[in-house]
């Protein structure tokens, strides 16, 4: 097995430097912490974590309570937490508590118990169904919503959607669909209210028959499809919540003989890497996945450390990224 002592000969730096490096980057210049780095990778070496631990009192592993393990954007946003943990020494333990409260609450008992030392939480928090605040258990939000009652990491979803919509207007469209995700998820809500303030700041009436509610998998997309292939007065453009949704509705208005861009145009939310190969190439919001995943890790290991965060909401920029399923509307 490889040791610190064979790091710090590759790394051509003391045992001390190679020592603070992995237990207190913050106090090593960067180019020994990347040094040290490179070398611990080339050697295989990997810190005796019981005995840091039973030194700490510290596990130096987190929980990701994940509501579907399925979804592509939440796999994107745990690849950052994990890439943010591990140059930490951290691991990550996921949690998939399909959408369950009782689930969620079992996985906290890691950290009662600690075998774990904090949690970051992926669902966006609902009130009276997610977890409540517990003094002695750090919790983050990541990729979450606003007003949650802990620290959060997110996007501005309500602007994200309100400049989507704007967009679809500014290309001739005014029946603008909505394939909404859970009714009672905050992001849709968010995003549901920036669909609305685009619509009534181009003076276009709130149709309630434009609304359809998913639960942001392709299948729920499939099935939204039939609903605005059947209507008698279509739209001509669909916003969809997300990138599965609207890859599953565009196949759906296919099968059901609707041209898709030429009939009707539709945009996705999240950015998947599958967004960008769809038949046409999907317009979406682009999302910072895997910074989200890296800056909630970053908030949750502050609180693990018992330092005071200088802010207790980030909010991360996104893009709006155009392309060929939103052409403009023929006159």
């Amino acid at each position: 097995m490889s040791s610190i002592r064979e790091v710090s000969r590759v790394a051509g730096v003391s045992i001390a430097t190679v020592s603070r490096a992995l237990s207190t980057p913050e106090k090593v210049s960067k180019e020994a912490l990347r040094k040290v780095h490179e070398a611990v990778e080339k050697v295989g070496y990997r810190p005796n974590m019981m005995a840091r631990n039973f030194r700490a009192v510290r596990a130096y592993s987190i929980v990701v309570l994940v509501p579907n393990l399925s979804n592509l954007f939440f796999a994107t946003v745990i690849r950052g937490i994990e890439d943010a943990a591990q140059q930490k020494g951290y691991s990550v333990l996921l949690g998939d508590t399909r959408d369950s409260s009782a689930r969620e609450e079992e996985y906290t008992r890691l950290v009662e118990t600690r075998q774990a030392d904090g949690i970051l939480q992926l669902r966006p928090h609902i009130p009276g169904k997610s977890l409540q605040p517990k003094a002695d258990i750090p919790i983050v939000s990541a990729a979450g919503c606003e007003n949650t009652p802990y620290p959060s990491v997110r996007i501005d979803n309500a602007g994200a959607a309100e400049e989507v919509v704007t967009y679809l207007i500014a290309q001739g469209h005014q029946r603008i669909g909505v394939l909404a995700g859970l009714a009672d998820n905050p992001h849709s809500r968010d995003r549901l209210r920036g669909y609305r303030t685009s619509l009534e700041r181009a003076g276009i009436p709130f149709d309630e028959d434009l609304l359809v509610n998913g639960d942001f998998t392709m299948g729920s997309g499939l099935m939204a499809a039939n609903h605005f292939a059947r209507m008698k007065n279509r739209p001509t453009a669909i916003f969809s919540m997300n990138d599965e949704m609207a890859i599953g509705c565009m196949q759906g208005l296919k099968s059901a003989g609707i041209k898709v861009p030429e009939e009707m145009s539709i945009t996705g939310f999240d950015d998947i890497e599958f967004a960008r190969y769809s038949d046409p190439p999907l317009t979406t919001v682009s999302q910072p996945a895997e910074a989200l995943g890296r800056a909630s890790f970053n908030t949750l290991l502050e609180l693990i450390e018992g330092k005071e965060l200088q802010q207790t909401e980030t909010v991360l920029p996104y893009d709006f990224v155009v392309r060929k399923s939103t052409p403009p509307l023929p006159r």
